[in-house]
């Protein structure tokens, strides 16, 4: 009796654990819709994460505003925009190339220039 109570119980409490969203498309175009923006667009909070990836709160927010919108009939340019306009270009993991952003695109191959030429400065005078 105590067996059968305590894998009732562990079966009971992987239920809990189990919890996922489920979203009903018309169609399979707009299911594919909804998976790739939610793969296109980061989570805020968790920031290195996708929408589809993240289980913070905002992130289950902003799953069903995509929802909603692609149920609306939106495109993925529409809904981007929406999501740009509300949430900066931080939400994107690929940011256009703007002049707000070129430190963001240009800044890693500028600090690898950098350390380059300190390493031959070095090298070249040990020489």
């Amino acid at each position: 009796m105590k067996r059968l109570l305590f894998i009732f119980f562990a079966c009971w409490c992987a239920l809990a654990f189990a919890a996922h969203d489920v979203y009903q498309f018309a169609n399979a175009h707009q299911r594919k819709q909804f998976n790739t923006l939610s793969h296109e667009l980061r989570c805020l909070v968790c920031q290195n994460e996708t929408l589809a990836d993240s289980d913070a709160r905002l992130a289950i927010d902003l799953r069903n505003i995509i929802y909603a919108k692609i149920l609306h009939g939106n495109n993925n340019q529409q809904i981007i925009h929406y999501m740009v306009s509300r949430y900066g270009n931080f939400i994107l993991f690929k940011p256009p190339l703007e002049t707000n952003t070129y430190i963001l695109w240009f800044a890693p191959g500028l600090f690898v220039l950098l350390a380059l030429s300190i390493l031959g400065l070095i090298i070249y005078r040990k020489r």
